[in-house]
């Protein structure tokens, strides 16, 4: 792989209740355990950041399907919803992709979602890895 760009960021303090900075300063953030998990939950977590990428990631990969098969999605937009919860070693995740495609047919906007889901990097990074859901609604 011939490597384009590379991405850099610090955790320091607590943590999950610390403050997570890019290289390059665009992300600034303190970081806060979520209420459900017992924290204060007033700021970010990594889930949070971890959702906000997948979703931006994959909204390109099904942008790059659709420019593929020219169908116009101009209109779409794109959820994901990451969970955490214990599992038999420590804390897993598991993703919710929910693409909006307002104009087009069920079926050409699943045949967009399942094509995007094999070229977005964040699907190939996690497959096999932790339950990744993916749907599409029109």
């Amino acid at each position: 792989m011939d490597i384009k760009y590379v991405a850099s960021a610090t955790s320091s303090g607590d943590a999950r209740n610390g403050h997570v900075r890019s290289d390059d300063g665009i992300i600034d953030q303190d970081m806060s355990m979520p209420k459900e998990m017992g924290g204060p939950g007033n700021a970010t977590n990594p889930e949070q950041l971890f959702a906000a990428g997948f979703a931006a990631c994959f909204h390109q990969a099904l942008k790059l399907a659709a420019g593929q098969e020219k169908v116009g999605i101009d209109e779409s937009s794109v959820e994901a919803e990451v969970g955490i919860g214990p599992d038999s070693e420590s804390f897993g995740l598991e993703v919710a992709i929910v693409a909006h495609l307002p104009g087009t047919d069920q079926d050409t906007a699943d045949r967009l979602v399942g094509r995007a889901h094999q070229l977005c990097p964040y699907s190939k990074a996690t497959r096999g890895n932790i339950k990744v859901d993916v749907s599409a609604t029109v």
